[in-house]
């Protein structure tokens, strides 16, 4: 199943009154508007997040950590909630944001909230992003993030088992820009994918949605 063919009719259900603009990485895809929720509160149990009508079954893949140590994601993550992006340190809004928010939220979760999330982050710019600078870049927003890389096969290999359209290299020279998934993906103890946050997600989402992920009780806005 792509997921862009379930991410866009969900993130549409869940339009209000501010737009954000979605990277999906694709120069087809780039332009579409996706819905961000703008004055609105929500409480109870039902998500922010776009919630998928066929879960992805997380892949099976294997990248180094910033240490240079193999990460079988699938074996590593298992059993809890992990929110995978897939980014670079070079990007000028929508990654750091995306760190930000969640790094904000986790230290005011309770530790059986906190303790039960990963966040990982594969860097989609390998040449740049060296294992040293995206985990210099990660500390910036915590020393508990894990930061992956591996040649662009096997990254874009990750991408593809996601269905998602690999990044793209866009500009010449060193001062060029990634066309790339601008989502996280949430997958959860049953070790699948039910979610999927845009950019354009508020810490205050974040906060209400995560608690729901880890009890795995929630329905769809």
């Amino acid at each position: 199943m792509n997921l862009t063919r379930q991410v866009l009719p969900a993130m549409r259900a869940n339009c209000a009154r501010r737009r954000c603009r979605q990277l999906l990485g694709s120069a087809l895809l780039a332009g579409l508007a996706l819905g961000c929720r703008g004055g609105e509160t929500r409480s109870g149990d039902r998500l922010w997040g776009a919630v998928l009508d066929t879960p992805l079954p997380k892949p099976e893949f294997v990248l180094a950590t910033t240490e240079g140590k193999p990460y079988d994601f699938r074996r590593e993550t298992a059993g809890d909630v992990t929110l995978l992006f897939f980014g670079y340190t070079h990007c000028p809004d929508i990654c750091p944001v995306h760190m930000a928010n969640i790094a904000a939220v986790l230290p005011k979760l309770p530790p059986r909230v906190a303790d039960r999330v990963k966040v990982i982050m594969v860097t989609v710019d390998p040449a740049r992003d060296t294992p040293q600078r995206l985990r210099a870049w990660l500390d910036n927003f915590s020393g508990d993030f894990v930061g992956l890389t591996g040649t662009d096969s096997a990254i874009a290999a990750a991408q593809r088992a996601l269905g998602l359209p690999p990044a793209v290299r866009e500009g010449k020279g060193r001062d060029y820009s990634m066309g790339h998934v601008a989502s996280v993906l949430a997958f959860t103890a049953d070790d699948s994918a039910h979610v999927v946050y845009p950019s354009g997600v508020r810490q205050v989402d974040w906060a209400h949605d995560l608690p729901l992920l880890v009890a795995q009780k929630w329905k769809a806005p």
